[in-house]
C-alpha cells in the first residue's frame, strides 16, 4: 500500500468534482448571458417601434378612429420597459416608472431620466421644430436574467456544499463500519491466545516462583488483555468513570517510558498535587494518550523531550503534548488525523485518526494541533471539559 494512498484520492475525487461543478457553473453563466444579451436586443427593437408609434401620434391630425385606437394600443402595449417621453425641458409621457411616495413626481422622474441616459443613449425624435427625446431602462424581465447567473451559481454552490457533505458523511459511515467490525474482530481473535497466555503464566509461576521475568511476561500478557479490551469497546457506549487524571497520565507515560530507549526524556506537568477528576473511559483515554506519545517518539528518531503539560480554565481542561521532533507542516495540521495520511514509512494512518473519535465522540472533547514548527517540535492539545458530556 503506497504511502498516503488513501488520503491521496479521497483528495483527487473532490478536486474533480469541484472542477466539473465550476465549469457547470461557467457554461451556464455564459449561455445566459448570451440570452440576455439578445432580449436586450428585442426590447431595443421594442422601444424604437414604440417611439416610432408617439412619433407618429405626435405629428398627425388623426380623425380615423381605428387608426388612433390602434397607435394608442401599440404606446400601452408596452408593459415592461420603463420609458419617459419629453422635450429637453417637459415630460409629456411616463410609462411603467412607479415614483416613491416619499418623493415628488417631477423630481424623482428628472433623477430617472439621469440614470436611464447613463444605461442607454436615448432615442431622439424631430417633431415640428423641436426635438423629442424617448428614455427607457431594462425591463424587470431583463434585470431579472442579468441576475439569473448569480443566483444560480449561488443554488449550484449550495449544492456542491450540499454534495460534499453527503459525500463525507458517507465515506465516515463506511469507515465507521470498517473500523467497528475490525475492532471487534481483533478483540475476539486476541481472546483466546491471550486466555491460554495467562494459563500458562500462571502455571509458569507455580512452577519458577522465583523467577522475576515471568511476572515481567505476566505483565505484557494482561497489557495484551487490555488492548483487546480497547478493541472491543469500539463502536459502543463507553462506560464513563470519574477518575483522577493524573494517575491516568501517569501510567499511561510510564508504560510507554518503560518500553522507549533511554535516550527519551517522559515527563507530566501539573499545576498542583491536588487529584483532579474527570469522566473518563480509562481504557480509550490511555490508548489515545499512549499512542500520542508513541507518535511523539517516533517524530524524534527515538531520542528528545516528551512533556505532557495539564492545565485547567473554569470548566475546560487542557492536556498539552509537546515534543521535539521533526514537527509539521501547517497543511498537514488538519490531514494527520484523516483516516490513511501517515507521516511514517510504516504504518496505516489510523492511529491519530482512531484518537480524534476516542476523544470527540466518546469523551466529547477536541484534538488537534495547537502548534509546530519544523526541526523544533509539535504541541498537541486535548481540549476536555471537567464536568464530562452535557
Amino acid at each position: 500500500m503506497k504511502k498516503n494512498n488513501l488520503y491521496a484520492v479521497s483528495q483527487r475525487l473532490k478536486l474533480i468534482f469541484i472542477a466539473i461543478a465550476v465549469l457547470i457553473v461557467s457554461a451556464s453563466t455564459f449561455f445566459t448571458n448570451r440570452l440576455a444579451k439578445s432580449l436586450a436586443e428585442e426590447e431595443q427593437k421594442k422601444i424604437e417601434i414604440w417611439a416610432e408609434a408617439t412619433h407618429f401620434l405626435s405629428m398627425s391630425n388623426i380623425d380615423d378612429n381605428m387608426v388612433n385606437e390602434l397607435v394608442l394600443k401599440i404606446i400601452k402595449g408596452n408593459t415592461t420597459i420603463p420609458v419617459i417621453v419629453g422635450y429637453k425641458d417637459k415630460i409629456i409621457e411616463v410609462r411603467n416608472v412607479k415614483t416613491p411616495s416619499e418623493e415628488k413626481e417631477d423630481e424623482y422622474y428628472a433623477k430617472c431620466v439621469e440614470r436611464f441616459k447613463e444605461k442607454h443613449e436615448p432615442i431622439v425624435l424631430q417633431v415640428i421644430d423641436e426635438k423629442m427625446y424617448v428614455y427607457y431602462d431594462d425591463s424587470s424581465l431583463l434585470k431579472q436574467l442579468y441576475y439569473f447567473p448569480y443566483v444560480q451559481l449561488g443554488i449550484i454552490l449550495i449544492f456542491i456544499l450540499i454534495a460534499l457533505f453527503a459525500f463525507g458523511s458517507t465515506k465516515k459511515a463506511e469507515q465507521n463500519q470498517v473500523w467497528v467490525g475490525l475492532s471487534k474482530e481483533t478483540a475476539h481473535q486476541l481472546g483466546t491466545p491471550i486466555s491460554s497466555l495467562l494459563a500458562w503464566s500462571e502455571l509458569l509461576k507455580s512452577k519458577y516462583p522465583d523467577d522475576n521475568l515471568l511476572n515481567e511476561m505476566e505483565k505484557d500478557v494482561n497489557r495484551l488483555r487490555i488492548i483487546a479490551e480497547r478493541f472491543s469497546k469500539i463502536g459502543s457506549i463507553p462506560d464513563m468513570q470519574s477518575v483522577d487524571l493524573k494517575e491516568v497520565l501517569k501510567n499511561a507515560v510510564q508504560y510507554v517510558s518503560n518500553r522507549s530507549s533511554k535516550k527519551v526524556s517522559m515527563q507530566c506537568h501539573f499545576q498542583n498535587n491536588v487529584p483532579l477528576y474527570v469522566e473518563l473511559n480509562v481504557p480509550l483515554f490511555e490508548w489515545v494518550i499512549e499512542n500520542l506519545c508513541k507518535n511523539a517518539i517516533d517524530a524524534m528518531d527515538g531520542e528528545g523531550n516528551v512533556d505532557i503539560y495539564v492545565e485547567t480554565k473554569d470548566n475546560d481542561l487542557f492536556i498539552d503534548i509537546k515534543d521535539t521532533g521533526k514537527g509539521l507542516e501547517k497543511r498537514q495540521f488538519k490531514a494527520i488525523f484523516t483516516p490513511g495520511y501517515t507521516t511514517k514509512k510504516r504504518g496505516w494512518g489510523l492511529g491519530l485518526s482512531l484518537a480524534k473519535r476516542i476523544v470527540e465522540e466518546y469523551h466529547c472533547g477536541k484534538i488537534f494541533v495547537k502548534q509546530s514548527e519544523i526541526n523544533v517540535g509539535t504541541t498537541i492539545r486535548l481540549s476536555l471539559k471537567l464536568k464530562g458530556c452535557k
